[in-house]
């Protein structure tokens, strides 16, 4: 099954090494919660083929720093990097982000994709505190593929758009938007955002219809385009 745990977020431009030391945690975290998905690591280029990656700070500045001097690279949008884990048989990881830069209208990302046998139990709200604890996102979400079809089909959800899934996060001023009658778990978070648990695998019609709550609320509204801060 492919599960997809992602986290979303405004213009922060950061040096390369603050957002090398949140790639370092990031997948310090992934290791810890989920070893048998990433056991070793490559990087995905836009041209020509994979090349391994160990999971260390300096590994990680070099590629980052690698990226930002691309010909073609912009302090606006940021640096990008994508990784491949290989791990147990029926197990795969993969991380891409885009971090570190101060677009007006390019959300900034941290994205895992996590490919496990169906009957895997997999800590998927840890994956997203996780996430948002390292790259302290506006939103982000648990999703797989029924999940966001659902959401677009049923929802008039756009790629794009602040959303939650079968789990969501949601930072302080948009956890302060949630009704308070909405039938979901939620979980303060360090800092001050919320961690939402909203529906299990396979029931995407409780997770539109917490989506179009949200969305009701206020708690999904999109930043400001041009965006000037990280965060609603």
């Amino acid at each position: 099954m492919r599960r997809v745990v992602r986290g979303f977020w405004g213009p922060r431009a950061e040096p390369v090494e603050t957002v090398a030391d949140r790639w370092l945690r990031t997948l310090d975290g992934l290791a810890e919660l989920v070893p048998q998905a990433a056991a070793a690591w490559s990087q995905v280029h836009s041209n020509g083929p994979a090349t391994a990656l160990t999971s260390d700070r300096d590994a990680l500045l070099g590629a980052l720093s690698t990226a930002r001097s691309a010909t073609d690279w912009s302090d606006i949008t940021g640096i990008g990097l994508r990784l491949v884990g290989t791990g147990a048989p029926g197990w795969q990881a993969e991380v891409s982000g885009l971090a570190g830069g101060a677009p007006e209208f390019l959300l900034q990302s941290l994205a895992i994709i996590l490919h496990a046998p169906d009957e895997a139990v997999v800590p998927e709200k840890a994956l997203l505190t996780l996430v948002a604890r390292v790259w302290e996102p506006d939103f982000g979400d648990v999703s797989d593929d029924d999940v966001l079809d659902a959401l677009e089909d049923d929802a008039d959800y756009s790629v794009g758009d602040p959303v939650v899934g079968r789990a969501g996060y949601l930072s302080p001023a948009r956890a302060a938007l949630v009704p308070d009658d909405l039938e979901t778990v939620r979980e303060p978070l360090p800092g001050g955002g919320e961690l939402l648990s909203i529906a299990a695998p396979g029931d995407s019609a409780a997770v539109v219809r917490v989506y179009e709550r949200l969305r009701e609320a206020g708690a999904l509204a999109p930043l400001p385009r041009p965006m000037d801060r990280a965060v609603l």
